[in-house]
């Protein structure tokens, strides 16, 4: 079920997600060739990671490091596969506080290894929720999650092509959505979205 949490009308919830309107009213398209993948080499720690994800990691993690960057290998052998990060959430490491471990630069655009074993057919694990989905970020309380825009400076240009060529976030991470919560959770957030003025408040 779709519903809004207020009159004023910041934030709708489906199921156990209460999710910002950013969600479905701004726009949103990632332009590597113009970012090179920031999102993978900035910020304060590496990408969140579910227990589920941490479990695969354990899993496969024999093989990722066979394909990691000396640099990555070398984080992943002194940090681990994940650590707990300064807000004690489960993250990937970072190779001297910068890149993602897992990640590797081609074109000079920064790119993922576990990715690029995904689409080889040598693993069955894309990558973290948490990359896939980004710039929506997911924060997980006692009784619901909340999911909100990320809004950073280095996505400037994904939005302005988001805003060009007319591309909705929640259409952009239709995909992500999906492997989250699954079709049926995101056809409701896009009824939600062709349907605003005809959701009931409560």
């Amino acid at each position: 079920m779709v519903k809004f949490k207020s009159e004023e009308v910041t934030m709708l919830q489906i199921g156990d997600a209460i999710i910002s309107l950013d969600i479905i009213e701004k726009k949103f398209c990632c332009d590597l060739n113009v970012c090179k993948g920031a999102c993978c080499v900035h910020g304060d720690s590496g990408a969140p990671l579910t227990e589920e994800e941490m479990k695969k990691l354990n899993e496969i993690g024999h093989i990722i490091k066979t394909h990691l960057t000396p640099e990555g290998l070398n984080s992943v052998e002194n940090q681990g596969l994940f650590l707990k990060d300064s807000e004690g959430d489960m993250v990937t490491p970072l190779n001297n506080g910068k890149e993602c471990a897992y990640s590797f630069f081609e074109d000079g655009i920064c790119k993922c290894v576990i990715e690029k074993l995904y689409f080889e057919n040598k693993i069955d694990f894309r990558k973290p929720v948490s990359c896939h989905l980004y710039p929506v970020r997911i924060k997980k309380y006692k009784d619901f999650e909340a999911v909100n825009y990320d809004r950073w400076d280095i996505c400037k240009c994904a939005v302005e092509k988001g805003e060009k060529e007319n591309i909705d976030l929640y259409s952009f991470c239709r995909e992500s959505f999906i492997r989250k919560y699954g079709e049926e959770w995101y056809e409701q957030l896009k009824f939600s979205a062709e349907n605003i003025d005809k959701i009931p408040r409560v």
